[in-house]
C-alpha cells in the first residue's frame, strides 16, 4: 500500500503557525491543574471587542461542531424540521438526527444553496434554517443581497444558522456577513472556528454570535463542553496575530486559484471557491479518483456520492494534485471535456 504523503482529505491549513501561539500553549500549561476561567469568559470579552458586539452575544465552545450540536439540541427536538443544502457539511443530518429533529435537505443549484426552494421548504414544523457559506464540499457563497431577500421570506420564529467555518478564506466583498446580518435580524446566527484560517484544529476553540436569549437556551450545557485552558490562550494570542492570519489566507487563496485554473484547463468542471478546497463532480468516476490518487500518495475524500473534494495544501501537495489530474483525464488536451463529462 502506498503510504500518503499528502493529506487533502480534512480541509486541514498547512499555513505556519501564527506569531505567539505555541509560546502561549506553554504558558498555559503551568496551570492547567487549576480550574481558572471554566466558562472562557475572558475569551467572550476579547471576542466581543474584536467583533463590535456586546459580550451577551457571544457564546463559546470546544469547535463549532459543539455550537451546532448544542444549538440544534435546544431548538431542533421533538421532530422539529431542520433545512440545510445538499451536499454541504456532511455531520448536518447526524447532527440534526441527534438533536431529535428531521433533517430536510435541500439541493444545490449550480454548486450554490439553492434560496428559492429552502425558502420554499420552509413549514410551520420548520424551526432553523442552516446556511454554510462558503458551502463545504463546493466552495460557493452567498452574498449579502441575496441573504437579507431570503430572510424577508422566512418566518419570525425561525432561526438562521450561518455556519462561517471558512469565511476568512473568502473575498470579503462577495460573501455575506452573519455577524453584521445579526445586527439587524436577532434570527440570524453565526457560528465560525478557530480550527481553519487561525490553524487551531487540534485546540478546538468555536463561538456563536446571536441573539442573547439563544445563547440563554444553550448555556445549560456550557459547563459540561468547556474550552481547555491551552485552548483559550491559543485562541487569545491567535486574535492578536489576525494581520499575520489575513495574510495566510490570501496565500492559500492564490494557491487555490493556481489550482484551479490548472484544472480548468485540464477540462475539469470545478467551481470556483471561495475555501480552501476545490470541488470536482466527476460523476461515475468519483471513487475511481479516490483511489487513484490514494495509490499515488494523495488523500482526497468523495462526498454524499455527488463529488470529490480536494483540500488546498502546500505548493508540493498542489502540483501534485495537478500532475495526477492530468494522468487521471487520460492526457486530454487543454479545455477537453473529462471522460466522466462525456456521457
Amino acid at each position: 500500500m502506498t503510504p500518503i504523503r499528502h493529506q487533502l482529505a480534512l480541509n486541514e491549513n498547512f499555513s505556519l503557525h501564527l506569531p505567539g501561539v505555541q509560546e502561549a500553549i506553554r504558558d498555559s500549561l503551568k496551570d492547567i491543574n487549576l480550574t481558572l476561567d471554566a466558562l472562557s469568559t475572558g475569551l467572550s470579552t476579547a471576542l466581543a471587542e474584536h467583533l463590535d458586539v456586546p459580550v451577551r452575544h457571544v457564546f463559546v465552545s470546544p469547535g463549532s461542531g459543539a455550537l451546532l450540536l448544542q444549538l440544534l439540541n435546544a431548538y431542533a427536538g421533538n421532530g422539529a424540521e431542520v433545512v440545510h443544502a445538499w451536499p454541504s457539511f456532511d455531520m448536518y443530518p447526524l447532527l440534526i438526527r441527534n438533536a431529535g429533529g428531521i433533517p430536510v435537505p435541500v439541493p444545490l443549484k449550480e454548486f450554490s444553496h439553492d434560496l428559492d426552494a429552502m425558502a420554499a421548504a420552509v413549514t410551520p414544523q420548520t424551526r432553523v434554517v442552516v446556511l454554510c457559506n462558503p458551502n463545504n464540499p463546493t466552495g460557493t457563497v452567498l452574498g449579502e443581497a441575496e441573504l437579507k431577500e431570503f430572510l424577508d421570506r422566512l418566518p419570525s420564529d425561525v432561526l438562521v444558522l450561518v455556519d462561517e467555518a471558512y469565511l476568512d478564506f473568502a473575498d470579503p466583498d462577495s460573501i455575506a456577513n452573519a455577524i453584521d446580518l445579526h445586527q439587524g435580524d436577532p434570527r440570524v446566527c453565526a457560528v465560525r472556528t478557530f480550527s481553519k484560517s487561525y490553524g487551531l484544529l487540534g485546540m478546538r476553540v468555536g463561538y456563536l454570535v446571536a441573539d442573547p436569549a439563544v445563547i440563554s437556551a444553550l448555556a445549560p450545557t456550557s459547563p459540561f463542553l468547556r474550552v481547555s485552558t491551552p485552548a483559550q490562550a491559543a485562541a487569545l494570542a491567535a486574535l492578536k496575530a489576525e494581520t499575520h492570519m489575513r495574510r495566510q489566507c490570501a496565500e492559500v487563496g492564490r494557491e487555490r486559484d493556481r489550482v484551479h485554473r490548472a484544472l480548468t484547463e485540464l477540462g475539469y468542471r470545478v467551481p470556483g471557491s471561495e475555501a480552501n478546497f476545490h470541488w470536482l463532480p466527476l460523476g461515475e468516476d468519483n471513487g475511481r479518483f479516490v483511489e487513484f490518487c490514494a495509490d499515488n500518495g494523495v488523500s482526497v475524500r468523495e462526498i454524499a456520492g455527488a463529488g470529490v473534494r480536494v483540500t488546498v495544501g502546500t505548493p508540493e501537495a498542489n502540483d501534485a494534485v495537478i500532475e495526477l489530474a492530468r494522468r487521471f483525464a487520460g492526457g486530454a488536451p487543454p479545455g477537453a471535456a473529462h471522460p466522466s463529462e462525456r456521457q
